[in-house]
């Protein structure tokens, strides 16, 4: 079932989203090579409980960390560790907040100094893909047509979208319905409606969509070893335009 959030608790949420979009910032200007994934989630979780949230991720379903640290080839959900990050390295930076018992959820990807032009292109790629998926959440509009213009303005550029990972709803759950894949057919899917807070992020790689899962049972890595970006909004559906909620 869809969860329609109310007005005072999209508010609630707009003001975790906030704490969490600048906890996610200051952790990217501590990132240059020699730092550890490690130090990155000991970073954030202390802002997080700093300004009055809670990490979510943390002991969720067992996760061992805070924050998500996904290096390279790793699309989302690694785990921090003693890994030193080196230059040419890209990191995503996937966390979630719990703030007056509502959730949000955010995600960047960062280079780490000096990055090809190419590996550069796919972080923009990404990261454009998430606006362009945003522009969909428009009332009348499906969950379909968020994964139909992601995943046509990714393959245009040369990139693919990932398939088996899809973004959620979110609020009084981490996870909540409707799941949203970042490819898909136009007017398919759930309606979309006024009180919706989606977590809408595209996951793009340089190579083949397909994926593993590593040993430790959480990172999902490309299969062929290419690089991966990932950036993430949670959005609420209003009477006009979309409101992002994980922005400073």
């Amino acid at each position: 079932m869809i969860i329609i959030k109310t007005p005072r608790e999209i508010e609630i949420m707009r003001d975790g989203g906030k704490i969490l979009a600048r906890v996610l910032k200051e952790v990217a200007k501590a990132i240059k090579p020699d730092v550890t994934t490690q130090e990155l989630d000991k970073l954030a979780k202390e802002l997080v409980l700093r300004l009055g949230a809670k990490p979510s991720f943390e002991g969720y379903k067992g996760y061992p960390a805070g924050l998500c640290t996904s290096v390279n080839e790793e699309i989302v959900h690694g785990i921090p560790s003693i890994r030193k990050l080196k230059e040419g390295d890209i990191i995503g930076l996937d966390l979630g907040v719990l703030y007056k018992g509502y959730y949000t959820d955010s995600a960047i990807t960062v280079p780490v100094g000096k990055v090809s032009a190419e590996v550069l292109r796919l972080i923009e790629v990404t990261k454009k893909a998430l606006e362009v998926g945003v522009k969909q959440v428009r009332v009348g509009n499906h969950i379909g047509d968020i994964g139909a213009a992601i995943g046509h303005y990714v393959e245009a550029q040369g990139f693919n979208v990932v398939r088996n990972l899809v973004g959620h709803g979110v609020g009084k759950h981490v996870h909540e319905e409707p799941q949203i894949p970042n490819y898909g057919k136009p007017g398919t899917g759930p309606e979309i409606k006024v009180g919706m807070t989606l977590a809408l992020e595209p996951m793009v790689v340089m190579g083949s969509w397909q994926t593993e899962q590593a040993q430790d049972g959480w990172t999902f890595v490309t299969k062929d070893k290419s690089f991966a970006a990932h950036f993430e909004h949670t959005v609420a559906v209003t009477e006009k335009t979309p409101r992002v909620l994980t922005n400073c």
